[in-house]
């Protein structure tokens, strides 16, 4: 009769003992990869835009960093490409009297229209305006996303503990 408490104070103690503690090191693992995100894809934009251009070189490292994280990512990258041409410059008369007309008007180009150009000719240029913005998310599920699923209930697909984003104007005219 004494068993049944003694088996469930035995699995209490196993729980306290041995998941919590693998439940907290495993979301510091995800804090860590978090941190390495975030880092890689700013370092990534923001040497990109500096440059003009998104090279091989520069997604290579991206991937690298990302994959030393021991996850798998999805990666999203968005130019919102400048056209001056509804902005036209105007001169009435003086010097002084210069300036644009109109608004300057931005179309994006995504990563499936931004890889084919990175492929065959190792960059694809951007010019001075241009706006970079770059997105990861683990597309794995971690040991934390895992446990936190078993032992919360916390359900549902695209989930992503590990996400990192930045966005950067280009400041340097794209060149071969």
């Amino acid at each position: 009769m004494n068993s049944l408490p003694t088996v469930v104070a035995i699995l209490l103690a196993g729980i306290l003992m041995f998941v919590f503690p693998m439940m907290a090191l495993s979301e510091r693992n995800d804090d860590v990869a978090q941190l390495t995100v975030n880092n890689a894809v700013a370092e990534f934009v923001n040497n990109s835009c500096a440059i003009g251009k998104i090279t091989e070189d520069n997604y290579d490292k991206l991937l690298s960093e990302l994959a030393a994280t021991g996850n798998t990512y999805d990666i999203a990258l968005e130019i919102q490409v400048l056209d001056e041409s509804p902005a036209k410059l105007v001169n009435q008369g003086d010097s002084s009297t210069i300036g644009k007309i109109g608004e300057n008007v931005y179309y994006s180009v995504y990563t499936n229209q931004i890889m084919p150009d990175l492929d065959s000719h190792g960059y694809f240029l951007m010019k001075e305006g241009d706006i970079l913005t770059c997105s990861a998310s683990n597309s794995n599920e971690t040991i934390s996303q895992m446990l936190k699923n078993f032992f919360y209930g916390l359900a549902g697909n695209n989930v992503y503990s590990i996400v990192g984003s930045h966005t950067s104007t280009s400041t340097c005219e794209g060149h071969a």
